[in-house]
């Protein structure tokens, strides 16, 4: 008897895997999204090449679409785990890191430059030192904003989700304001500017890009313990030792530059991250962000990947992205929202 009470005992867990059926599982979508992912990047490397396999012409347009794969996952890593570290500090798996105005930001930065400059100025924001300037600017707003809501007397997140929200809304009119003044020349360059698309990132950007992702991503892991601790409350966390100010306060300054790398890189992509979080959530069944984080990422980037594929090769509508993953994602954000009946 008291044997088989130790055995039950045994086989209870309450780790982030809790049995071998759930492990097995986890492998097996981890499997099958790597296989996704790596046949995915063949298509898009190999698909509808002019040149002869293996001739000098078809390694270089190989090496044309190796740069938008590249680029298609320093995003999908920076949308997937950003929008999973940012959900955990709000406590709240339906928000996403555009309602911190991302988005809006840089729409009114490219609307500006057009708008003083005319069409030259959508090329004054191409080139390193404007991407630089781009991401350096939506860092030090965001970082700015929330470490003033989250260190004063009006330290509360939903305070500083409603301001983001206003924050959003007075950049969005101001560039409407500014995009009704335009030529339909002037607009209609614009326009292609402001749609989350592949082809607005220069393979000049990602010597920059990519260490800043990595490092970002380093110290985000590094932080998963503790982002465990924080997932279970505000009032649990402090309780079991957790500096929670501090510790979201340094979570929202490493969001804020993961999300604002990708959208200086591509453009805004509002569901991206929001699709591949919750993917990750239903399908990990696991509360561990070392787990949650490469699930994530690689429904990103598969999501991202397959988007690119049927944009580019099938509908030859070059690389607005955009125009599948706000389409599906919105979808999902509405049938999960319904389901919660809440924010």
């Amino acid at each position: 008897m008291f044997k088989t009470a130790d055995t039950t005992q045994q086989q209870r867990h309450s780790g982030p895997i809790t049995d071998r059926k759930h492990m097995r599982r986890y492998v097996l979508i981890m499997t099958i999204l790597g296989a996704l992912a790596v046949g995915l990047t063949f298509g898009v490397m190999t698909w509808d090449n002019p040149a002869e396999t293996g001739s000098r012409p078809w390694w270089l347009i190989v090496g044309m679409r190796r740069d938008s794969l590249i680029t298609i996952a320093v995003v999908a890593v920076c949308h997937a785990v950003a929008t999973v570290a940012f959900q955990t500090a709000v406590n709240n798996r339906i928000l996403t890191p555009g309602i911190m105005g991302f988005g809006s930001l840089y729409t009114v930065i490219q609307t500006t430059a057009v708008f003083l400059l005319g069409v030259g100025g959508a090329t004054a924001l191409v080139g390193v030192g404007p991407f630089l300037l781009q991401m350096a600017a939506m860092v030090v707003l965001a970082t700015i904003l929330y470490t003033w809501l989250l260190s004063g007397r009006f330290s509360n997140i939903h305070i500083m989700l409603l301001v983001g929200v206003v924050i959003g809304g007075v950049l969005g009119s101001l560039s409407n304001f500014m995009q009704r003044m335009l030529t339909p020349s002037e607009f209609d360059v614009l326009t292609a500017r402001l749609f989350g698309n592949i082809s607005n990132a220069r393979a000049d950007y990602l010597p920059y890009a990519i260490p800043i992702v990595l490092v970002v991503v380093a110290l985000l892991w590094f932080r998963a313990n503790t982002l465990n601790v924080i997932a279970l409350g505000r009032t649990t966390a402090q309780n079991l030792g957790v500096a929670y100010k501090r510790e979201l306060i340094i979570i929202m300054a490493l969001v804020s530059l993961l999300v604002a790398t990708a959208t200086a890189l591509v453009g805004p992509m509002m569901f991206l991250g929001f699709l591949a979080a919750t993917l990750a959530y239903q399908f990990g069944d696991t509360y561990s962000h070392r787990l949650l984080f490469p699930m994530a990422v690689l429904f990103g980037y598969t999501i991202l990947t397959a988007s690119y594929f049927v944009l580019r090769h099938i509908w030859d509508a070059g690389g607005a992205v955009t125009v599948i993953v706000e389409l599906i994602g919105g979808l999902v954000f509405l049938i999960v929202l319904l389901r919660k009946g809440r924010l």
